[in-house]
């Protein structure tokens, strides 16, 4: 018991790990190997909630733990993610040096200084991380866009430039006013007072999971045809989805009273 009880924080770490080295890639850079570090970590965070439950270990060391490691992977990395896009967009941020040497003046920046708009997006995610830990309410479903849906919409980006590059994808992607009015949306559904249905299992029966079964079946078709382009997609559809299934709940409701 005494092992068993360390192997959901154990799955946790990893998330942690797999986050940082994600931090790492994406202040040099590379945002698809940011992204794959990102993608893993929140795999990890899939399981170690699932398997505190089936092992009934669950602790409040647990749910910090969780919430300070969505906080590197889901938080941290999308920010600095939005960071290097603002400094791509931004005009004649190309021609500034992004590397680690200091310039002679102490107080001189190699960065756009509008670029820190895209550290909005860790902020809201630490504040609504913190949230989530005293809200009693978001035992079942969640109330607010989940840091990892919203890190896997940001994350998407950098792949579609990449991957997907589009000419009419890459002129919007790349618009600093689309990434300014991205920022705000995902800073304003991560903290929304909107119920979200949650996608980690408790179980695998069909029948108490038929709208998780379903989404999740919606997300391999869109990525199979889409690719990285379905990713916003998938997103928008999980808070509509969730909208239209409490609208309908809430009708089923009214009409038993």
């Amino acid at each position: 018991m005494s092992l068993t009880r360390h192997i959901p924080n154990a799955i946790t770490l990893v998330n942690l790990f797999s986050g940082s080295i994600a931090a790492i890639f994406a202040v040099q850079g590379d945002l698809v190997m940011a992204a794959t570090f990102v993608a893993l970590g929140i795999f990890f965070d899939f399981f170690d909630g699932l398997a505190a439950r089936l092992l009934d270990v669950k602790s409040e060391l647990g749910l910090q733990l969780d919430s300070l490691a969505d906080m590197v992977t889901s938080g941290l990395v999308p920010g600095i993610v939005m960071f290097q896009l603002f400094r791509q967009a931004l005009p004649g941020a190309a021609a500034q040096s992004t590397d680690w040497t200091a310039g002679h003046d102490l107080m001189e920046w190699n960065f756009p200084a509008l670029a820190l708009l895209g550290l909005l997006v860790t902020l809201a995610s630490g504040y609504r991380l913190a949230k989530f830990n005293i809200d009693e309410r978001q035992t079942d479903s969640f109330i607010g866009l989940p840091t990892p849906a919203n890190a896997l919409l940001i994350l998407s980006l950098p792949l579609i430039l990449i991957f997907q590059p589009q000419p009419f994808l890459v002129d919007i992607i790349l618009n600093p006013w689309f990434l300014a009015a991205l920022t705000l949306f995902s800073c304003f559904m991560l903290n929304a007072e909107v119920p979200l249905f949650a996608l980690k299992f408790s179980s695998w029966g069909f029948t108490e999971n038929k709208v998780r079964y379903l989404f999740l079946i919606f997300c391999v078709v869109l990525l199979i045809f889409l690719q990285f382009a379905a990713i916003p997609l998938i997103i928008i559809s999980y808070v509509v989805i969730s909208m239209i299934t409490n609208k309908n709940d809430d009708e089923r409701l009214v009409e038993r009273t």
